[in-house]
């Protein structure tokens, strides 16, 4: 029976996440997020690469080292911290910023985020990783686990991002136990005074 393709040379079309040229070794993945704002503006908040530490909630701190260089300080499982040094690689501006780790990083990565426009919808922002996971298989189980998998954080980061450059703030849950107890709330009384009619 023959080879069901013989084209070995031709370019892979299927969405990067899928292709058949991806390192078996590297975990990658995929995510994107369709905001109503100009892929110009997009782009540029996130060409200033230390504007990122506060939209991504594992972030720690993001300090520029050098032209294009940037050392990131991620949370990982069990209340540790790892960190790296990043490059940009391929920078096309308003379109895409890709970035590659460099020799030594904690946790080896590459990466490109681009802008596509979506015409009255805004623009599509695709991430595209690719990273060694300390500890293998072990290690995404585990970060599944403590919710810093890079899966779940891509989505959730990209959706912070949605919601601060369309609303201009990220939402919150405004009323959780630490605030409560900053601005001495007790929800026993509150319950009360609510079931008693008062």
């Amino acid at each position: 029976m023959p080879p069901l393709s013989d084209h070995s040379d031709a370019p892979d079309d299927a969405p990067v996440a899928y292709s058949k040229v991806a390192d078996p070794d590297r975990t990658l993945i995929e995510e994107a997020v369709t905001i109503n704002r100009p892929a110009s503006e997009l782009y540029q908040f996130w060409r200033d690469q230390t504007k990122l530490a506060a939209v991504m909630e594992n972030v720690v701190s993001i300090v520029p080292e050098g032209a294009d260089r940037f050392r990131w300080t991620v949370k990982a499982p069990g209340d540790k911290e790892v960190s790296w040094v990043a490059a940009i690689t391929n920078d096309i501006p308003d379109r895409e910023l890709s970035w590659q780790s460099e020799d030594g990083a904690d946790v080896a990565n590459s990466g490109r985020i681009r802008f596509e426009d979506a015409e009255l919808r805004g623009t599509v922002v695709r991430a595209t990783i690719a990273y060694d996971p300390p500890a293998g298989a072990i290690g995404r189980i585990v970060a599944k686990l403590f919710q810093r998998e890079p899966r779940i954080q891509t989505r959730r980061d990209l959706h912070r991002f949605k919601q601060l450059m369309e609303a201009g703030e990220i939402a919150t849950s405004a009323r959780n136990r630490r605030q409560r107890e900053e601005r001495n709330e007790d929800q026993t009384i509150t319950r009360e005074l609510e079931e008693t009619g008062a």
